[in-house]
């Protein structure tokens, strides 16, 4: 199979195999007697599972870097170890799009019911409870996201309206939104220099029509793709 033919099959730019071919992404190409590749079926599956793998492009949660270490090992023709990266991917692939579910549930609850939860947690806690590092959500209150009270000790203290503005933040940052587009929304909504309220937040047309926008959105792509990964795992499972 010539280069053209792989890349019309699998939908690429000619070029595109042979950078694939030059990161690893697929094995090594062999050449006839007149120097043109010769491509093989197994080339056609790396090629087919580097395409699902790539087919969206997170930034968030190092979810880009996972992708590219399962179309790395399959170049590399360890199909058992990308198997079982593939399939840690769909594992991760699946607690975001719980977050985004549960983003949606908390919003549709605040808009219907008062918080009467007085629950507090730790800095730890909650960043095991949302799954991101502490020095995640240093970043976020370092830039204005968010406030959090003190105990008598210093520590942060979080209650559950702040977990759930959290959350809120999550989403939108696995969506893409950067940082200060955040910031300039909750801004935007709140002219007052005080707590941002979520009650009040989640309450505001604009911000709900956005959000719900964004968590269908991010929803329907994260399912996208753990289907593509699925696939992926078929593949890899035929290649073993």
């Amino acid at each position: 199979m010539r280069t053209k033919e792989i890349a019309e099959t699998v939908g690429v730019h000619v070029n595109t195999v042979r950078l694939y071919e030059e990161l690893g992404y697929i094995a090594p190409v062999p050449r006839l007697a007149n120097g043109y590749r010769h491509y093989h079926d197994l080339h056609m599956q790396q090629m087919r599972i580097a395409r699902l793998a790539f087919e969206h492009e997170f930034i968030q949660h190092n979810l880009r870097k996972m992708a590219t270490d399962i179309v790395k090992k399959s170049g590399a023709q360890q199909f058992h170890e990308a198997l079982i990266a593939a399939r840690d991917y769909e594992t991760f692939l699946r607690q975001e799009l719980t977050f985004a579910k549960q983003a949606i549930k908390v919003a549709t609850a605040l808009l219907t019911e008062p918080l009467e939860n007085e629950t507090t947690y730790t800095h730890k806690q909650v960043a095991t409870r949302l799954q991101l590092t502490e020095n995640v959500l240093r970043n976020w209150e370092r830039n204005g996201l968010y406030e959090v009270s003190r105990n008598a000790q210093n520590r942060r203290q979080y209650h559950e309206k702040d977990v759930q503005k959290l959350l809120i933040i999550r989403v939108l940052r696995s969506a893409h939104y950067s940082i200060a587009s955040i910031l300039q929304l909750f801004m935007a909504l709140h002219t007052v220099a005080s707590e941002i309220d979520m009650q009040t937040l989640l309450n505001d047309v604009p911000f709900t029509t956005e959000f719900y926008n964004v968590t269908d959105g991010l929803g329907r792509n994260l399912q996208h793709a753990i289907d593509n990964v699925m696939h992926i795992q078929h593949i890899l499972t035929q290649l073993q």
